[in-house]
């Protein structure tokens, strides 16, 4: 039988520190504490090459259960829909009218942070409500 593996969640972005920091909001991730020998993330940065300096961010759930979170510099943008994305369940167990507005006061915090509605699937015959969002670089993640 095969051992389950832990895993991270990798993202390419622009600004990786922004984007992590969008996602501890969405998912009430922490930033971890910096690495040994500095008091602060910002003495890590300015340890480093100007060049590797904010190449990379990392968030991590406090329990330690879901998966740790890191951003990294890459200098393209975006072009294209996301061949992998996050769903975030905001209304696991709830049904109809009472999921959707679960997922709709959800929407409502997260574009406050500076996410994007790209629509809102209400439920038919076969899927439950759920809305499709992007970050505040665009990455597609659904509301679920």
């Amino acid at each position: 039988m095969a051992s389950i593996k832990k895993f991270q969640v990798t993202f390419d972005c622009a600004d990786p520190e922004r984007v992590a920091r969008f996602w501890c909001e969405v998912l009430g991730y922490v930033v971890p504490p910096p690495p040994g020998g500095f008091d602060t993330w910002d003495d890590y940065t300015r340890s480093l090459p100007p060049e590797r300096q904010g190449a990379g961010f990392v968030c991590a759930d406090p329990t330690g259960e879901g998966p740790r979170m890191y951003f990294q510099r890459v200098p393209e943008g975006k072009v294209v829909k996301n061949r992998v994305h996050l769903d975030v369940r905001v209304g696991t167990g709830l049904v109809g009218e009472e999921r959707l507005a679960a997922l709709q006061a959800e929407r409502v915090r997260l574009e406050a942070l500076g996410a994007i509605c790209d629509r809102v699937l209400i439920a038919d015959d076969f899927n439950e409500s759920c809305i499709g969002m992007r970050d505040i670089e665009g990455n597609e993640f659904c509301l679920d």
